[in-house]
């Protein structure tokens, strides 16, 4: 009889510990910040206009070396030169991974390119 009564007072007094925080913690006022921040306009950017045609064009393939898509990339260009024999496909490697920007890059496309198709992976 001494253990059961043990019993029953042990989980009286959890009970009542566990209720006491749980009263005291709904008493108390904490502030929450937003971890996502205050997210900037977006900036809306009109698509540039289609060409009538490709013909005597030049087109850059840019690979952007996502892992094991050279094969494709390489494949793309070919079956566009096939089916496009007139247009100037230039197949370029982007410095830098995927989120990396490559200034040089951009401008050696205006300047010399009509267009270009940038590969990001699969």
């Amino acid at each position: 009889m001494k253990s059961g009564s043990r019993w029953m007072l042990h989980t009286v007094v959890i009970v009542s510990a566990l209720w006491a925080g749980v009263v005291a913690a709904a008493s108390e006022k904490i502030t929450v910040m937003n971890p996502r921040g205050i997210m900037p306009p977006i900036k809306q950017v009109p698509m540039a206009d289609r060409p009538d045609t490709l013909d005597g064009k030049t087109i850059y393939i840019v690979d952007t070396k996502f892992a094991n898509t050279k094969p494709f990339v390489n494949a793309l260009r070919d079956n566009l030169a096939a089916a496009y024999p007139k247009t100037n496909w230039v197949g370029v490697d982007k410095v830098g991974g995927y989120m990396q920007d490559d200034p040089a890059l951009w401008k050696q496309i205006k300047e010399k390119g009509h267009g270009a198709i940038v590969l990001l992976g699969h």
